[in-house]
């Protein structure tokens, strides 16, 4: 992966409020520094111009946090890249290199939030916590990087589904929810019981991405809703509805990054120019510019075949169990733009780079250049 040090900075000698006005309107990270020197911020952007612009003009409806960052902004660089999702990358880079003291001070300074299903005296209970169980008999989903986003889902799933128990740990009497239609009666025992620990078996499928009747449910009130005019409530389904479908791409994004697949990305510059793109897990091995009106199909053909052969063979498999925040971050972007229709990817399984000559690989890089 290419250091900060490796990159050209551009940094102009005029001040603020001229760097600001010149910058382009091009993909690229910009650095925020402070009176002293220090890079404070990092950002990315589509348009630099456009984003940094939006620092210091409309200012009202800025939180507390970035009116504080603007105040401390005296000086700024940037770093122009080819693509949005290289400044996506790179962005996330910087921020794991640097440490800037906003970036830091922008997020949770909790890093994590789990979801986890324990066993308490024979009844399952979903908790949501900073803290992964080393239970044997518990369950851990996550990690997520929103708590809000997961107490929402978890409240949720808990209210379609009826088991918001106000008195948990009772085995004999129904508990003041059940009277308010929002405990199918599992304090009480007997089939309630039951009814639940298949609820619990339904959720822990949902969140494996096994079983969606969960969102089903969701969906079905939100429409039902919707059709009584009834739009406060349609809207409390559709936003409960899209924080459980956030959790779902998460654990995908969790998969996907466990995997530590070998991605090749071939990403449209411009009319005459592509943008390849080697990544390994969520981390950039190469990236190079080619120039489609000065090399013919063969040649691109080769320069492809070439790239993937010096740089994925014998890279060793890095995952250790431990998924930082920056990794999750790096692989949602990469996970994102391979769900998207912007540029071209294909994913090389490891079989393909261990043979000499490989028919699979040849045919994958053909229909990746067509594409």
């Amino acid at each position: 992966m290419v250091s900060l040090q490796q990159i050209i900075v551009y940094t102009i000698s005029m001040n603020l409020s001229e760097k600001v006005a010149d910058l382009p309107l091009s993909p690229g990270v910009y650095l925020m520094k402070d009176s002293l020197g220090h890079i404070i911020y990092v950002g990315k952007a589509k348009q630099l111009k456009k984003r940094v612009q939006s620092y210091f003009y409309n200012s009202k409806g800025h939180s507390p946090k970035v009116k504080k960052l603007v105040s401390n902004i005296r000086d700024l660089d940037y770093i122009l890249t080819d693509t949005e999702f290289e400044a996506f990358m790179l962005e996330c880079q910087f921020i794991k290199e640097i440490k800037p003291m906003y970036n830091r001070k922008m997020k949770n300074p909790l890093a994590y939030t789990y979801i986890v299903i324990r066993n308490h005296g024979g009844r399952r209970k979903i908790e949501v916590t900073y803290e992964y169980s080393e239970d044997k008999d518990s369950l851990n989903f996550g990690p997520y990087t929103s708590r809000s986003t997961v107490e929402r889902a978890v409240q949720g799933i808990m209210e379609c589904q009826r088991i918001v128990c106000s008195s948990p740990h009772s085995k004999r009497k129904h508990c003041l929810n059940y009277s308010l239609g929002l405990c199918i009666g599992m304090c009480a025992g007997g089939e309630a019981l039951e009814k639940y620990n298949e609820i619990i078996d339904r959720v822990i499928a949902l969140l494996n991405g096994r079983d969606t009747s969960i969102l089903d449910v969701l969906e079905n009130r939100m429409n039902e809703a919707a059709a009584r005019f009834d739009f406060e409530v349609a809207a409390k389904f559709r936003d409960l509805y899209g924080a459980v479908q956030s959790l779902l791409q998460k654990e995908q994004v969790i998969g996907f990054t466990e995997e530590n697949k070998n991605i090749v990305v071939l990403e449209p510059v411009n009319e005459y120019t592509l943008k390849l793109i080697l990544i390994k897990g969520s981390r950039i091995l190469f990236r190079t510019r080619l120039e489609t009106l000065s090399l013919e199909y063969q040649q691109l053909y080769k320069t492809v075949q070439s790239a993937i052969s010096e740089h994925f063979k014998n890279v060793p498999y890095e995952f250790s169990g431990e998924i930082s925040r920056h990794k999750l971050d790096e692989a949602q972007i990469i996970y994102s733009y391979l769900k998207s229709n912007s540029g071209s990817y294909l994913i090389i399984p490891e079989e393909w780079l261990t043979l000499n000559t490989s028919a699979d690989l040849d045919e994958g890089i053909e229909k990746l250049l067509k594409r």
